[in-house]
């Protein structure tokens, strides 16, 4: 499933205030780490802050069962209470993110294995294996526990299911994981001869007579299957989904009228979990994020937050985390510059999020994460991020207007495939150098350059309503994603791809015929060779265009295909470089990108198919791309984002009136001026008369 589809089955929070109306403002809240009297404080500053709900008890199994079968909820319970006394509402955890010591030394079989044999030891979190029998049956009862305790406790408002499924322990290769993985590939594969040809096993001796010669990927001698490595990332990301719906079976049985969720990684560590196959698991949409320092990082939140939003269907979704200022894994961790905490929380709300929340309430005293930034720092509330974040609160419910409509979808739509992302980073590849995601985020930014409003889509979502498909490096295709793409550009839509797309069906077997595979009749190009370039190597194209890292040789074009751009110089000087075949109609169009051309290549050769492809021109409210638009909507209006890119103020001029941001305007008269705070973001209401 490529999107959430279903209004039947998306539900916000118990009481629908998630829906129009109500705009949630909050955090992780751990208040097991503080002494009771820190409790009363903390609620008093979240009225202050105008937080309104908490996710709890994340990491809190070790006290809610000290001992197998004893169960400790008093502290649980005057935590619920003294927040609903005071206006705040819960997401309540399920608590089974990290095992109690107990359990660990009681059970040692349900710690996960590295891909070399090493055990992963208590001491962190998520030590854990997702198809241990013994770790699901402790963390169903607890679930149970939980829910029958807090079913009817009027802060309860939904249910957050584990916490960062997969984050840590995605992979394992312990003997739990090969029984399950076995019991998987039978189910997908039904016979040994299917599988053999799906994974090419005639290749180095690998052909199985039975199935329990085969296990996970572990450490071999050289390089593994990759037919095996790709049904192993499946496999792990469907056995980290079973557990997130045992323990949704158990809350739907016991509390069926609360909504639930878990909390996806879109961008973060876990690639490798394709979070378009959960959406039937959760009534709506949660996701956490964490800003890339630097400027990629404002364009790389934009990309992220546009995924997570079309994932979501265009409905409301949760931002359960991200961060007030500094994180505390990376080698450098700077703190947000200012401006910065309310731009990335109003972003996530444009591309459609109706809850904002961080990680975590109060800065930690204590463990792994005690330098993570909160809303309460260590320096306590007088300070410079307390402040922000009490100003943020008030722009939030100003935004209250904003909460239940949609993201108003765009014209263009831009491809994300996790499969393509696993497999092209694989090893034994013509380079290491290319990078999926960096080369799909280059194709978004060039867009945003040029002031082109895009949806970023998971690869199984529906084509039609776009005029413009842009899928980079679309590594896998099957064939049934081909015949979509085919009737895409023949119904008139314009396709363009890039380099080393194409190549591969969904058993990372290469289709035969020359490259780009599967794309190759649609394109009406040959590629014999890829030519891969050596670091500090370059050539260019005609067009002026630099180009790094990939190149490749287009042998033939078919007599229909116009060449765009050429090498300039180099062993492929004079060869085709860029090509666009018309469809039959003629309305349609078909471009082929075969080298790493970058942000500025790309954005000139999206300007130069703007002259025919309308849809690629830029809005005008864009201001030569220093603002990003992003049009949230619904029948009573339209309330438009803009974003501003640069460390510099920009003014632009839009209908409507202001009502929140870091901007200042004329008057927020019809067409006024409007000039945009660095790094600040502004939003206007714009009446439905008003839609262009």
């Amino acid at each position: 499933m490529g999107m959430a589809t279903d209004d039947r089955t998306y539900r916000w929070v118990k009481d629908g205030s998630l829906g129009a109306g109500r705009m949630r403002y909050g955090a992780d809240y751990n208040p097991e780490q503080w002494p009771r009297e820190v409790w009363d404080e903390d609620v008093r500053l979240m009225r202050e802050a105008g937080v309104n709900i908490v996710s709890l008890g994340i990491f809190s199994w070790a006290l809610l069962e000290p001992r197998p079968g004893e169960w400790d909820f008093g502290w649980l319970d005057e935590v619920m209470d003294l927040l609903h006394a005071n206006g705040i509402d819960v997401d309540l955890a399920t608590a089974t993110a990290s095992p109690p010591p107990w359990l660990a030394k009681r059970h040692p079989e349900i710690l996960p294995q590295t891909i070399d044999g090493t055990t992963l030891w208590p001491g962190a979190r998520q030590h854990w294996r997702p198809t241990s029998p013994v770790f699901r049956e402790y963390a169903l009862r607890l679930t149970r526990a939980l829910a029958e305790r807090y079913a009817d406790h009027p802060a309860l408002v939904a249910w957050h299911i584990s916490n960062e499924l997969g984050c840590h322990n995605l992979y394992d290769f312990s003997d739990d994981a090969a029984r399950a993985f076995r019991l998987w590939l039978r189910e997908r594969y039904e016979t040994l001869d299917a599988l053999n040809a799906a994974w090419g096993t005639a290749f180095w001796s690998q052909h199985y007579e039975e199935w329990d010669e085969i296990l996970p990927p572990r450490t071999a001698p050289t390089q593994r299957n990759p037919g095996q490595q790709l049904d192993f990332e499946r496999f792990s990301s469907d056995a980290v989904r079973d557990h997130l719906r045992a323990e949704n079976a158990v809350l739907a049985e016991v509390t069926p009228d609360v909504p639930r969720t878990t909390n996806f990684m879109v961008a973060q560590n876990v690639r490798d979990i394709d979070y378009a196959t959960w959406l039937d698991d959760v009534d709506f949409v949660s996701n956490d994020h964490y800003l890339r320092p630097g400027e990629l990082g404002r364009d790389d939140l934009s990309f992220w937050a546009n995924l997570t939003g079309n994932l979501a269907g265009g409905r409301p979704w949760f931002l359960m985390e991200h961060a007030t200022s500094a994180v505390n894994w990376r080698a450098v961790n700077p703190p947000k510059r200012p401006g910065e905490l309310a731009r990335d929380a109003l972003t996530h709300v444009a591309h459609g999020a109706d809850a904002v929340c961080y990680f975590q309430w109060r800065q930690s005293r204590a463990g792994g994460e005690r330098y993570h930034s909160g809303m309460v720092p260590h320096a306590g509330s007088d300070s410079r991020v307390f402040r922000d974040v009490v100003d943020l609160g008030a722009q939030l419910q100003a935004l209250a207007p904003v909460t239940g409509t949609r993201r108003e979808r765009a014209r263009v739509g831009l491809v994300f495939d996790y499969e393509s992302w696993w497999v092209s980073g694989r090893d034994s590849h013509p380079s290491e150098s290319p990078s999926y995601d960096a080369e799909t985020l280059v194709w978004y930014r060039a867009l945003l350059d040029l002031g082109v409003r895009a949806d970023v889509v998971p690869v199984a979502a529906p084509f039609d309503g776009y005029d413009v498909i842009i899928a980079p490096m679309l590594h896998v295709v099957p064939d049934a994603l081909r015949e979509r793409l085919r009737a895409f550009v023949d119904g008139g839509g314009h396709l363009l791809t890039t380099y080393f797309s194409g190549v591969v069906d969904e058993h990372d077997r290469v289709w035969l015929g020359g490259y780009p595979g599967a794309l190759r009749d649609v394109l009406g190009i040959t590629i014999e060779e890829f030519v891969p370039m050596l670091a500090g190597e370059s050539v260019a194209l005609t067009s002026g265009a630099v180009v790094r890292d990939w190149s490749e040789r287009i042998a033939r074009v078919e007599p229909d295909v116009e060449i765009l751009d050429e090498y300039g110089d180099g062993d492929l000087a004079g060869a085709p470089a860029v090509t666009r075949r018309r469809s039959g109609s003629g309305s349609g169009s078909a471009t082929y990108v075969s080298a790493a051309v970058g942000r500025d290549g790309a954005r000139a050769l999206l300007r130069r198919l703007a002259d025919d492809v309308e849809a690629l021109s830029g809005d005008v409210r864009a201001s030569d791309g220093a603002v990003e638009v992003i049009v949230r909507a619904d029948k009573r209006g339209r309330y438009v984002f803009l974003a501003n890119r640069t460390d510099r103020a920009v003014t632009v001029s839009v209908p409507g009136h202001l009502i929140a941001g870091a901007a200042t305007s004329d008057g927020a008269a019809s067409d006024g001026a409007l000039t945009i705070e660095p790094r600040g973001v502004a939003v206007v209401s714009e009446a439905v008369a008003a839609r262009s």
